[in-house]
């Protein structure tokens, strides 16, 4: 492992990067401000590494493009509530509007401009945990949530992010990681031509373009949502259908078969320039694709300017605004019982 100094808090706290390398010259950069992944190195077909995910030259961009998420741990609960409001037991919780009448990501003070902890490390097994104690209150939840998120990049190609809390209440708990992955490497462009498969046979549609779900939990067949047989990200993404209208493309959760083989991939993803391929494994129950619909000239790292399309995130999670609605899996966190959930994200070519 290698420690760089990144820069610093306002209170003079440092920012300090850590390096990971495994013997097949897979690289991981990541960052205890907002628990970041901040460069994901990886061999192509030519033994060429390309850097698969978008961010930010230095810590002063990660501070103030607090909008694009680049790679950040996202929390306590990922994706949109409807109101900004939720209720447990009777009680009604109000969250930030940050979104219209919603909320996204839980708010402007989120946990990706947060200095978080340095657990522990690990330089034989290329892996790091980070800590974030977040108060009762803080962003509308309830209860002391102690969150601790752990990168470890093996040796099999992999990397693995690892979420454990723990409340002394009962709370939500749905964190992810917001990387934009682009497969032929940050700086190539689009990724429409990067193939795409997933074990969804459902996804959750939307009441318009704010993106709130109905409630439904909806077949992807005869629609441009399905993605079960492989086809590239930008075949149907154009195609006149209300809910690729209302998001300017791909941004839904999909709804992976309740009786799939957790041990086979949920998502399985080819840059076709590059031959990387990215296998998605998790015990979550979706992921929210989104195809960086909204990034329009942004700078980027190396000098690159990313724009429209340039990456696609692979949010895994439950169900957008599920502590609202009856028939998604429930976010909930029961007191004192502490909860772990796993992605994996492993490469070949």
């Amino acid at each position: 492992m290698i420690k760089t100094k990144f820069g610093t808090m306002q209170d003079g706290s440092e920012i300090s990067i850590y390096t990971f390398e495994n013997k097949h010259g897979l690289k991981m950069v990541v960052s205890d401000l907002g628990a970041h992944l901040i460069n994901l190195w990886v061999p192509d077909k030519n033994q060429q590494l390309q850097d698969v995910v978008l961010g930010f030259p230095s810590v002063e961009d990660y501070k103030k493009n607090t909008n694009t998420y680049f790679g950040a741990i996202v929390g306590r609960n990922a994706n949109r509530t409807a109101g900004a409001q939720f209720e447990i037991d009777g009680k009604m919780y109000h969250m930030p509007k940050n979104e219209g009448e919603n909320n996204l990501h839980s708010g402007p003070n989120g946990y990706q401009i947060r200095l978080w902890e340095v657990k522990n490390f690990d330089e034989e097994k290329n892996s790091i945990s980070f800590l974030l104690n977040s108060p009762d209150e803080d962003q509308g939840f309830p209860g002391d949530l102690l969150l601790e998120v752990t990168y470890t990049l093996t040796e099999n190609d992999e990397l693995v992010i690892a979420y454990n809390g723990s409340s002394n209440q009962k709370t939500v708990f749905n964190p992810t990681n917001h990387s934009y992955f682009n497969l032929n490497g940050h700086t190539s462009g689009d990724v429409l031509g990067h193939t795409l498969q997933m074990n969804a046979p459902a996804y959750t549609p939307v009441i318009d373009e704010h993106s709130i779900p109905t409630g439904e939990i909806a077949s992807v067949e005869n629609t441009p949502m399905d993605f079960r047989s492989p086809k590239t990200v930008g075949q149907e993404i154009n195609v006149d259908f209300d809910q690729l209208n209302f998001a300017g493309g791909y941004d839904h959760n999909f709804a992976f078969d309740e009786k799939r083989d957790k041990n086979a991939a949920a998502v399985t993803m080819t840059g076709d320039k590059s031959g990387i391929t990215m296998e998605v494994y998790t015990d979550l129950p979706g992921v929210q694709v989104y195809t960086a619909n909204g990034v329009n000239d942004v700078a980027g790292k190396e000098g690159f300017i990313y724009q429209k399309r340039s990456g696609i995130c692979m949010e895994t999670q439950f169900f957008p605004n599920a502590m609202n609605e009856a028939k998604f899996t429930s976010p909930i966190l029961e007191k004192d019982q502490p909860i772990r959930t796993e992605t994996t994200f492993k490469f070949t070519k």
